[in-house]
């Protein structure tokens, strides 16, 4: 009997550091977030209390319950305020179950505010319990509970050695039949870098660490509304959140607002991000919208207010208003987008929109850079191009199967470079059913087979870097609770005790944090091909930058076939240093991770030593790689 041993050969890889490249954004890789998948309530606002102010359900007091039998719990119209018009009435005691549980950790001090007022004046004993009731693992009395509103405040202690649970409700007990009146509760375990109504310090090292160069905020469809009346109403966000009515969001669930304007611009601060502005542009996501003129105006005003807020001295109302809240020194606002994805506007009313914004943008704030959300192969050059005035940049969303992702990896290659910069301000690959069609039992991160496809497409964005000037990944946040999603596809998952970053969490951090000042050119040859039908893509995908002072190189190479694969590696016009290291990530197709597993698909870091200006290195089937090498200088 005859073998044949077929022997593969390596494919070549040469980058020439002789040729200049061309400038990488500096602020090419960041973040964008709204309200969906409970991403702020119930996700990174660190708030604990759901329902804290009685409002989600006008019928019923949803989320709290009687704490025992003989104890009732019923709506009153009857709050202390406009934006609290409604109470909690209490006979004996409540609870709260909160996102999907309490988290109790050990040696840990929580916050609570209670708003309450009592028929007999007497105290109130709060508790963090578990679900029976039988196990108290932090308790505090409230005193000097009377006959008016008042707001109290106590700290509930955990002990030492308790073991981490998400098992657990919120009580306020009075005693039997006594009652009380509730007008909001509110309970904060410890914050990110220990600020006021602040963050969840898991949640903000993860995004951290990413090291986002930008934040679009508030969305998305968070930022429209599902009416006009609901578009993310910024100035009712202000002030002390007893203050704050919420409103109704986009996904199915009422918003606390506890998640504010100052709030967002706090997040840019804390992960060294700078704030990218997204202002309602007068069309919502039932299809209404203003027209253009004088009806179009007092939207106008409403986000040149908003950018005062941001970026205005203490001469000025909106920024006076910002030093008040207690943050005297103006943001570093560059960037404007006019409204989300308004090429869904079948009236064809964005272009004169936009030039309205525009103007009165660009008169007021002259170097600010204005961004039309109409890019993209939905919109750009279709049904609304704009011609009357040219947009900073395009905002251009992708969400694609795996297979198209990968194919957009040359996507920009022959982009036209006389149009406007290209935002990708939406985008991620899905494995065979969109995101919006899987429903909420479907991922809710992406799998290995999407990280490929999404590190292809970043290899494309890398290359052209002189075009793509920004972009970023969504959603960004989900609460893993099959309750609390609405999207399938999502960067960072938790539950209220836990999270973890997805496998395209890990790959776009090593894309951000392994990434120079100017492109090298390359070329791949002899390079494997994957085949779908009838078509054909290239089985490994590669781009490079360089750090032109610190000599750093950095090289990615995405391997989307099956087999580990051979590559020469040419450097032309480098004196390479001989040590470098290796970072990669890699595992079947269908590998998730998980709260059971949130290292399942992690990076692996390899020392590279004898390296020269070429040598042969073998990447894993399925992986995506990143080389940080030497340069001598």
């Amino acid at each position: 009997m005859l073998f044949l041993l077929l022997i593969q050969e390596p494919a070549q890889l040469s980058l020439d550091l002789r040729a200049p490249g061309v400038a990488v954004s500096p602020y090419l890789y960041g973040h964008m977030t709204e309200e969906i998948n409970y991403s702020y309530d119930g996700g990174l606002y660190a708030e604990l209390i759901r329902n804290r102010a009685f409002l989600d359900d006008r019928n019923k007091p949803a989320h709290w319950s009687p704490v025992e039998a003989g104890s009732t719990v019923t709506l009153e119209r009857a709050g202390m305020s406009a934006a609290r018009p409604v109470a909690l009435k209490v006979t004996g005691g409540t609870t709260n179950d909160g996102y999907w549980g309490i988290p109790i950790r050990p040696a840990t001090t929580y916050s609570l505010s209670v708003w309450a007022k009592a028929e007999t004046a007497g105290p109130l004993r709060a508790s963090l319990e578990s679900v029976d009731g039988k196990t108290i693992f932090a308790e505090a009395v409230i005193n000097g509970v009377g006959a008016d509103w008042k707001n109290h405040t106590v700290k509930l202690k955990t002990a030492k050695g308790l073991k981490p649970t998400k098992d657990a409700r919120f009580a306020l007990r009075s005693g039997p039949g006594k009652t009380f009146m509730l007008s909001q509760v509110s309970l904060f375990p410890p914050t990110y870098r220990n600020r006021p109504n602040g963050n969840r310090p898991d949640l903000m090292k993860l995004l951290s660490d990413m090291k986002p160069k930008f934040l679009r905020f508030p969305g998305g469809n968070y930022l429209e509304g599902n009416t006009p009346a609901d578009r993310f109403p910024w100035k009712e966000t202000l002030g002390p959140i007893e203050t704050r009515p919420g409103h109704r969001g986009t996904w199915g669930y009422r918003s606390s607002d506890g998640m504010g304007l100052l709030e967002f611009l706090l997040w840019c601060e804390e992960t060294n991000a700078k704030p990218l502005l997204g202002v309602y542009a007068g069309y919502a996501l039932n299809g209404e919208y203003t027209k253009a003129g004088p009806e179009l105006e007092p939207f106008v005003q409403e986000a040149l207010d908003e950018i005062e807020y941001i970026v205005g001295g203490p001469e000025t109302k909106w920024g006076a208003r910002r030093i008040a809240d207690g943050h005297p020194k103006p943001f570093d606002l560059e960037w404007v987008e006019v409204g989300n994805e308004d090429g869904f506007d079948k009236s064809g009313s964005y272009e004169s929109r936009f030039v309205q914004f525009y103007d009165a943008i660009k008169k007021k704030y002259p170097k600010m850079q204005v961004i039309s959300s109409t890019g993209g192969k939905d919109f750009l050059g279709a049904k609304f191009p704009i011609t009357q005035r040219r947009p900073d940049l395009w905002d251009e969303h992708y969400y694609t199967e795996s297979w198209d992702m990968m194919g957009m990896a040359t996507k920009y290659d022959t982009y036209d470079r006389k149009g406007p910069k290209v935002f990708v301000g939406e985008w991620a690959a899905h494995d065979t059913v969109a995101p919006w069609q899987a429903g909420p039992n479907a991922g809710p991160t992406p799998n290995m087979k999407c990280t490929i496809a999404d590190a292809a497409f970043m290899t494309g964005m890398e290359r052209n870097s002189d075009i793509v000037e920004m972009a970023c990944y969504a959603p960004l946040l989900v609460n893993v609770n099959p309750g609390g999603r609405q999207w399938s596809l999502n960067l960072i998952g938790y539950d209220a005790l836990e999270s973890f970053g997805s496998p395209s969490y890990y790959a776009q951090t090593l894309f951000a944090q392994n990434l120079g000042n100017r492109t090298v050119e390359l070329k791949l040859s002899g390079v494997p091909t994957q085949r779908k039908g009838t078509q054909t893509l290239p089985g490994i995908f590669a781009s490079a930058t360089r750090d032109t002072k610190s000599g750093a190189l950095y090289l990615k190479v995405v391997n989307a076939l099956p087999g580990s694969q051979s590559i020469d590696i040419d450097l032309q016009g480098a004196n390479l240093q001989p040590d470098g290291t290796w970072t990669y990530l890699t595992g079947y197709l269908k590998d998730m991770n998980s709260i059971a597993e949130p290292l399942k698909v992690a990076p692996i870091t390899r020392k590279l030593t004898g390296l020269g200006s070429k040598f042969q290195q073998r990447v894993p089937g399925y992986s995506v790689n990143v080389f940080k090498l030497q340069t001598k200088r």
